[in-house]
């Protein structure tokens, strides 16, 4: 395999994960969202009895099953991936990255399979008690799934818990408390459930104003509403705490991510956070970052310090530039001198070759030296992955894509918080169904794919900003990805494609039908 078509197979690759996990994303949200909303709309039926609240919870049940079984498909697939496209990262890791998922089958997943039948066909064969009991454990097992894997997900954006075996050349590990209760991972469940329950709060709120639109359910849609928005507020209000909390950690753990995010090429001593602004287009070549200066920007409106005290919690505290992180020789928060590009790729070089040494002098019988190696090895280890590296810029993520994704799903945040407030105190005033207040009904409907387009560019910001590594580091997509023809990649990526898309338009036919039909007790 000559040099373009490794090129070619690492650039296919990533296309198809990337296509699966954006597809699988359209999906995991709303089974979230919806999980929870049922389960209080059913709880709410139980505690007064109200029939109107059992029907809800029936109604929006069934969109929560048709989502379901597509979102399963989509997710089984993206996990077949890790074999098939990226077996060096599965061979290298695969001792700490399986666990959280295999964790996830066995018992996140078969909770849900074992509670759904219940909760869909249990109604006036179970009790009450009992058929919300199954209605509440379905949810947990759809919230323990997406714990799981994000777990797998943090530890790949902050490796820990884990140790380099070189008789092995894998990583295993040795510390599964430090990897589930990492402050990446649990921020970053926080983080992502509660962008599900948003999005399943901006469905229910967009399709109850339809029905309100259409004069039909009204007593449902309004239950459904008054929820929904209350829920939503919530739910965005929340996010926005847990953003921050986001931020911080990248900060931390992954400056390049930060300062990409931001467009900040050289760092600063209480840094502004920019709320608004166009970068200079000449800086999309990452070659050229050496020539930026503080003015990256065609324009931008900057919140003072804002960036210092969200990444270090303090006012005044220095933000590390693009070129600084690859420049090096800045102070970082622990005291310690920030290393340099050349110094990490140098330190990757020295653990690639102690790990070449020691399979050697093993080989040979030198088990003297044996000892000596691994401890170059593991000293080392840390920078592994910057030995596959040759140029600094391949560290920088796609600055333009970070800056205005960011800032998109920001600020659909902020929308939503001001959208969702605005219709609790409509409901709490009764005046959804005055005609004056339509356009409210109107901006919710044709808001939904907003709540989406948020979810989406949260995944591009966490993962397109920390490219070029697969694990942070430590094993860089180059070095990840399996031995294959790229016209193999491109033809499952095609396959996928087509049958992702029309899984997603047989999807919203049914979705559409199933809204159309309404919640049928209403009428009785």
């Amino acid at each position: 395999m000559d040099l373009f078509d490794f090129s070619s197979v690492v650039d296919w690759s990533r296309l198809q994960f990337a296509m699966t996990a954006g597809y699988h994303w359209l999906f995991v949200p709303l089974t979230l969202g919806l999980a929870v909303l049922m389960s209080i709309m059913e709880t709410l039926y139980v505690r007064t009895g109200d029939e109107a609240w059992k029907n809800a919870a029936k109604f929006w049940m069934k969109i929560f099953g048709i989502n379901f079984a597509i979102g399963v498909a989509t997710g089984i697939i993206l996990e077949f991936q890790f074999g098939t496209n990226w077996s060096n990262y599965s061979w290298f890791v695969g001792d700490i990255f399986g666990a959280p998922l295999a964790i996830e089958g066995i018992m996140a997943f078969f909770l849900e399979a074992t509670f759904i039948s219940i909760m869909f066909f249990g109604w006036n064969k179970v009790s009450k008690k009992a058929h919300l009991a199954s209605t509440w454990l379905v949810t947990i097992g759809a919230t323990l799934s997406a714990l799981w894997i994000l777990i797998a997900n943090a530890w790949m954006q902050h490796p820990i818990g884990m140790e380099f075996n070189p008789e092995t050349v894998r990583n295993e590990m040795v510390d599964f408390w430090a990897i589930a209760l990492s402050p990446i991972a649990i921020n970053k469940f926080f983080h992502a459930v509660l962008s599900g329950w948003a999005t399943g709060a901006a469905f229910v709120v967009a399709i109850s104003s339809w029905f309100l639109l259409k004069k039909r359910h009204q007593d449902f849609a309004l239950k459904s509403i008054k929820l929904g928005a209350i829920f939503g507020l919530v739910s965005f209000v929340l996010l926005a705490v847990t953003g921050d909390g986001s931020g911080y950690e990248v900060a931390q753990k992954q400056p390049m991510k930060l300062a990409a995010m931001e467009g900040l090429y050289e760092g600063k001593e209480g840094a502004g956070l920019v709320a608004i602004g166009m970068l200079d287009p000449k800086l999309a070549d990452k070659s050229k970052y050496h020539t930026a200066t503080d003015n990256a920007f065609l324009f931008k409106i900057e919140l003072p310090k804002l960036l210092s005290i969200m990444g270090y919690r303090q006012i005044n505290a220095f933000v590390p530039g693009i070129k600084d992180i690859i420049d090096g020789g800045y102070t970082m928060q622990d005291g310690t001198t920030a290393l340099s590009f050349d110094e990490k790729k140098m330190r990757g070089d020295k653990a690639i070759e102690a790990l070449a040494n020691y399979q050697m002098a093993k080989d040979e019988g030198r088990l003297d030296e044996l000892a000596g190696y691994e401890a170059t090895l593991k000293e080392n280890f840390d920078y592994f992955g910057y030995s596959y590296l040759d140029k600094p810029e391949q560290t920088i993520p796609n600055v333009p894509l970070m800056f205005y994704t960011f800032r998109v799903m920001v600020g659909i945040g902020l929308y939503y918080i001001l959208l969702f407030a605005i219709g609790w105190y409509l409901h709490r005033k009764k005046k959804l169904e005055d005609k004056k207040y339509k356009w409210f009904l109107y901006v919710s409907l044709w808001s939904l794919p907003l709540a989406y387009i948020a979810g989406q560019a949260g995944w591009i910001v966490s993962e397109v900003g920390r490219q070029p590594w697969t694990i942070q580091d430590i094993l860089p997509v180059q070095a990840a990805i399996s031995s294959v023809e790229v016209s193999s990649v491109i033809t499952s990526f095609t396959l996928f494609f087509v049958m992702f898309t029309l899984l997603l338009i047989a999807e919203v036919t049914i979705l559409v039908k199933q809204i159309k039909k309404g919640p049928e007790e209403l009428e009785k």
